[in-house]
């Protein structure tokens, strides 16, 4: 089966012309939002789409500009569309999102845990979840931030997604042995970078691996990179790829 992204924003944290680095996935019919930073709601509004539209959000750490927009979400899907999203997240990130993230401003009244808000599937690291028919997602455990958990995806076993990760070039290279066909990976393009993979480092991937990448969650500067980038290519928001 087909499947499809577009990334509703390609920007960085602290980035103010891309919007935070969320997408969508397609497969079939299945819509899923991956996912739900600051800047969604307002991003998601510009695809013409609302949360109602989608059929699950899936998280991969709990940073605001992959988090942020939880909020809103939930109480749009509670008090204007009547129903709980369906919420993917892999199991040892889901007290960290309650507590120290969504908590404070959901609570109210009898509403009182994440199941309240949100219907909460399970996933493993390093377990293949099907989610839609034709579609499959393998977490994966990446360095990002010591200390707290973050996740990068495997769909298909063909298309990898790094979420926010450090370098990790032995990872990429298992991967396109494995036969992963695309990579999407975030990148710092002011370095040296720390927490993300700077662009330095991604430009010493052998050119097999460098033709498979596309690099986002990139800074407002990446204009100044177009052409300096190897083989690897920028995600330009909003369009929509065949993965």
């Amino acid at each position: 089966m087909l499947m499809f992204i577009q990334m509703v924003g390609t920007g960085s944290a602290f980035a103010k012309k891309y919007d935070n680095n969320n997408a969508l996935i397609e497969s079939g019919s299945f819509r899923l939002l991956l996912d739900c930073g600051i800047t969604l709601p307002k991003a998601l509004h510009q695809t013409d789409l609302t949360f109602n539209d989608l059929d699950a959000v899936l998280i991969s750490h709990i940073h605001g500009d992959h988090v942020g927009g939880l909020e809103e979400l939930a109480f749009q899907m509670m008090f204007k569309y009547g129903r709980k999203p369906v919420l993917y997240i892999v199991e040892d990130i889901i007290e960290p999102l309650w507590e120290q993230t969504l908590r404070g401003g959901l609570t109210q009244g009898p509403l009182q845990t994440l199941g309240d808000f949100f219907e909460v599937r399970k996933l493993h690291a390093d377990r293949e979840t099907e989610i839609a028919p034709g579609l499959t997602v393998l977490p994966i455990e990446t360095k990002h931030i010591e200390n707290k958990k973050s996740y990068s995806f495997l769909f298909n076993r063909r298309f990898f997604y790094s979420a926010d990760m450090r370098y990790d070039g032995e990872l990429l290279q298992s991967l396109v042995n494995d036969g992963v066909e695309t990579i999407y990976h975030d990148c710092q393009l002011e370095t040296p970078a720390v927490v993300h993979a700077g662009i330095d480092e991604l430009m010493t991937l052998p050119d097999e691996i460098q033709q498979k990448t596309w690099l986002m969650h990139y800074g407002d500067s990446m204009e100044q990179f177009i052409g300096k980038t190897g083989s690897m290519r920028f995600v330009e928001q909003l369009k929509r790829y065949e993965v």
